[in-house]
């Protein structure tokens, strides 16, 4: 059943011009949830569909909602990787429609188990303009932006103008010269992070939100000791979860990020 979305959603308040309708299928809740987008070309090579599954895959199982397109290629395997009841899929179209046809299984899927919205009234067909629209709502929804594989000249590059706008962080994958070229100009004029190493990444977004109840050296974090005290006494933790961007060094104490 479509309904339309009655209240606020904070995210989209980075958006250039917050929407004036919403709808949707699913179960909203999912909107309360940590959410990351993950976007890429419809043509990614194997090696960026691996990693795009592991990671995530590893990201739902820590709690953490994966945003998409529903478009072939890397938005499809994030979405189901994720699982379709840990995923918010934005769509293009009207939500009488689903688009691609070839994502039309997955769609329902995730319209019974997940959440799928849109900016567009019903009958709204797969229109090339849609798309950049839907485009800035996937980034806005994220707390950060992860571009698995893009071309220079690409939906997925606009989109990445979108979260510059919005401030947000953007994360690429390590690809060779050559490949997913529109990714390594973002790093290399920095305009974005490279995931060296997924396990570290999902701590980072999912892990001690999962753990911290149970973790002694994160409640010793907490007090705010001095640095010297607390390399004194949890030397390989202090450096560790510093570099897991956990804890940060303050005027020589440490603090909770």
């Amino acid at each position: 059943m479509i309904n339309n979305i009655n209240f606020h959603i904070s995210e989209l308040d980075s958006m250039k011009k917050y929407p004036k309708e919403l709808f949707y299928i699913g179960n909203t809740e999912l909107l309360k949830r940590k959410k990351i987008s993950i976007i890429g070309s419809r043509s990614a090579n194997q090696y960026s569909k691996q990693l795009t599954y592991e990671l995530a895959s590893k990201l739902s199982q820590v709690g953490v909602c994966i945003v998409s397109g529903g478009a072939l290629g890397i938005d499809a395997i994030a979405h189901k990787a994720a699982g379709t009841d840990n995923t918010i899929m934005v769509a293009g179209t009207g939500l009488d429609k689903r688009y691609p046809a070839l994502n039309k299984n997955m769609i329902e899927d995730i319209e019974t188990k997940g959440l799928v919205i849109s900016q567009f009234n019903v009958g709204t067909p797969s229109q090339r303009y849609n798309f950049p629209i839907r485009n800035e709502v996937v980034v806005s929804l994220g707390e950060v932006l992860i571009v698995a594989y893009a071309d220079f000249k690409s939906g997925s590059m606009r989109s990445v103008d979108n979260a510059l706008k919005m401030g947000k962080d953007i994360y690429v994958f390590p690809h060779r010269l050559g490949e997913s070229m529109g990714t390594n100009h973002l790093h290399k004029m920095g305009n974005a992070k490279v995931i060296f190493d997924i396990d570290e990444f999902v701590y980072k977004f999912g892990g001690v939100k999962e753990n911290s109840s149970n973790d002694e050296y994160l409640s010793y974090f907490k007090t705010n000791p001095s640095y010297d005290k607390a390399v004194e006494k949890y030397s390989e933790k202090v450096f560790e979860y510093e570099l897991n961007g956990i804890i940060k060094v303050s005027n020589s104490k440490i603090f909770i990020i």
